[in-house]
């Protein structure tokens, strides 16, 4: 674990509900809405335009009037900070940042002093955004569970908040609606998209005495649903609460910087006062005694540490966003590097998330070859909107097959469709559960009431899952956990194909998060790689989380440390490298950081470092430092390493 300078202070509004008691939906977060942010960018502004004066010679007056900014700006906040810690009788990095900047500018290193500030600043503001994006997700994740809901009552129906609802009420969900709250299926018949919850790839027939989830979407029946867990206890509501809790839970970085930095900057504190009133006690010049102690804070200051951590993994940042990887924070990009166990969903994140067919089979007797009967199909299914419509169409499309006109054309909640196609009637459905095998979702074609035939699909395999799954193995030792809210075949044929054998299937997201913890309880460091909301939670109780980005959800996207943009699931395992390669890099520049700080305090104290040899001491070890972390910007630091490089 290594040191990183920065705060975080930023407070979060609690969300008010408007004047009909319903929730306010809120915007993202504008990076220059938080204070944080604009101060950090009035002290760069003010920082790079004193630079510039500087280097072009202006008038002195110019420059330091710039610099004043910069500080005042940048370091107003970290000072008062450290001045409430003070109050409470404790001494930290905040203060010690201010005080050494000052010191510096007292002794006529103003650009030092400046950079300090705008360090500390930046620093800031970024954890000040990532605190602030979290929260703005998971307020947006209360917008998929519907406002109001429609109750059955003696009278009649009624439309009521969903705060409102209380366990035994009954709900009339509309065809296209969304459910309002948790409960069972009291009548109807219909299908409900509940991939946000369970993570299932497709809609789920849904029949009396079956169980549905608040902020799921209803399909073309009407349903009747028993109200069985209060709102604030629903399945997403505590989506909610698991990401919340996990958020506040999550930056063991942090806690290790709250251990030393009393230890830091106490220990600086108490040197700088020694290095200035012990020779001053054995009779030294006022001037001489205070250019020694203001030389030694210098020297001392923990800047080149800051440099010799950021710039590697800012570099590493860098390099994986232009091969469609963002990783959030330097802290992410570290934690990356420390895994030593996997974790992955299933649906959207081995496979597409979309139904492919996969199997044409013609019943004997039918007078039907393979592409009569995917043409028969798709030209009654042709006006469906259903993701198993939709399916069969592209596949007779992609064997450009001709489509005949159907008309009559009627969806049957929970059964399929019926069309006229040719004079002949057709149907279209689900086959029943015995009917399939190996995770395949089977429907039956019908002619004029005759089985003519049937088609497999089943959710199509990234093409580089196979291969991402075994280099993931080789970097963390151990085969990756599959992770599912799907039914157990359908796992099964994944687990099959991607060579995993630790399968856990039917999850809901707490029991995701569970399997997480569980994984931590037993001492490994867990990367998580998802893509819905149900996947949140465990995205947020994992020591790192990956989000697949094409169709990730948008709480995924926030939660997760690091995102795939282009759904390139050998990315995963690429980062990983490349964040394992930065760590080294860090390790090797707080050992030249390091020496030079040692060697500059030491020259301070034995001897008579000179300021300008002591300025240039400590720039020059922090420009080694930072160009050494430059090296991971390079193309070929992406494509080093490889499955062998293992843990490190």
């Amino acid at each position: 674990m290594f040191l990183y300078v920065g705060r975080v202070s930023v407070t979060l509004a609690p969300s008010s509900p408007s004047s009909t008691g319903l929730p306010v939906t809120r915007r993202r977060t504008r990076v220059l809405a938080l204070p944080e942010a604009r101060w950090a960018l009035v002290s760069l502004v003010a920082f790079l335009l004193g630079l510039a004066a500087d280097l072009g010679g202006a008038s002195p007056w110019i420059s330091g009037v710039l610099y004043a900014v910069a500080y005042v700006s940048g370091g107003w906040e970290p000072a008062l900070e450290g001045l409430r810690a003070l109050r409470e009788k404790t001494l930290d990095v905040d203060l010690l940042m201010i005080v050494a900047a000052l010191g510096a500018a007292a002794i006529g290193q103003v650009l030092d002093g400046a950079l300090l500030i705008v360090i500390f600043a930046t620093s800031g503001a970024l954890e000040a955004l990532a605190t602030a994006r979290t929260a703005d997700s998971v307020r947006g994740l209360l917008d998929l569970a519907p406002t109001t809901a429609t109750r059955v009552t003696d009278g009649g129906e009624e439309t009521v908040p969903t705060a409102e609802l209380a366990v035994g009420d009954v709900l009339l969900v509309r065809p296209g609606e969304r459910i309002g709250a948790d409960g069972t299926v009291q009548d109807g018949v219909s299908e409900a998209d509940q991939a946000t919850i369970t993570g299932e790839s497709l809609p789920v027939v849904k029949r009396p005495g079956d169980e549905v989830f608040a902020g799921t979407l209803n399909g073309t029946g009407a349903l009747r649903v028993r109200v069985d867990r209060d709102p604030k206890d629903s399945v997403i509501a505590r989506i909610v609460a698991l990401v919340e809790e996990a958020s506040r839970t999550k930056a063991p970085t942090q806690l290790f910087i709250e251990k030393i930095e009393q230890r830091y900057a106490v220990g600086v504190v108490v040197a700088t006062l020694a290095v200035f009133g012990i020779p001053l006690a054995f009779g030294e010049n006022l001037t001489d005694a205070l250019l020694r102690a203001m030389t030694f804070m210098i020297v001392a200051s923990p800047c080149a540490v800051v440099l010799a951590t950021m710039p590697p993994l800012l570099s590493a940042i860098a390099n994986a966003g232009r091969h469609g990887v963002l990783v959030k924070s330097a802290v992410a990009m570290e934690r990356l590097g420390e895994i030593d166990a996997a974790a992955l969903d299933k649906t959207g994140t081995l496979t597409e998330g979309t139904p492919e067919v996969t199997a044409v089979r013609p019943l004997p007797g039918s007078g039907l070859d393979e592409d009569a009967l995917l043409a028969l199909a798709a030209s009654a299914e042709h006006p469906s909107e259903h993701p198993l419509a939709r399916a069969v169409v592209a596949a007779a499309q992609a064997r450009n097959l001709p489509l005949a006109p159907a008309a009559d054309f009627t969806a049957l909640p929970g059964r399929g469709i019926t069309a006229t196609v040719d004079g002949r009637v057709v149907t279209v459905g689900r086959a029943e559960a015995t009917d399939t095998t190996d995770g395949e979702t089977v429907i039956r074609v019908t002619r004029d009431g005759t089985p003519v035939g049937t088609l497999a699909l089943t959710d199509r395999l990234r093409h580089d899952a196979p291969a991402a799954t075994a280099d993931l193995a080789a970097l963390t030792g151990t085969a990756p956990v599959l992770l599912t809210g799907d039914n157990e075949r359908a796992a099964a044929r994944v687990a099959t194909a991607t060579g995993l054998t630790d399968v856990r299937a039917g999850l809901l997201p707490e029991d995701k998060v569970n399997a997480v913890r569980d994984l931590h309880t037993d001492g490994r460091k867990v990367l998580f790689v998802g893509d819905g909301v149900n996947d949140a939670p465990a995205l947020a109780a994992a020591h790192a989380g990956v989000a697949m980005g094409r169709a990730g959800s948008d709480l995924a996207l926030e939660t997760a440390d690091a995102v795939v943009v282009r759904d390139e699931l050998a990315a995963v395992p690429a980062v990983v490298r490349l964040s394992r390669t930065a760590r080294r890099l860090v390790l090797q520049n707080l050992v030249i950081a390091g020496t030079a700080i040692t060697v500059l305090v030491l020259w301070d104290l034995i001897g008579h470092l000179p300021l300008p040899l002591g300025v240039a001491g400590h720039e020059g070890s922090t420009v080694l430092v930072g160009l050494n972390g430059l090296r991971l910007l390079r193309e070929s630091a992406w494509r080093s390493g490889g499955p062998q490089d293992t843990q490190g």
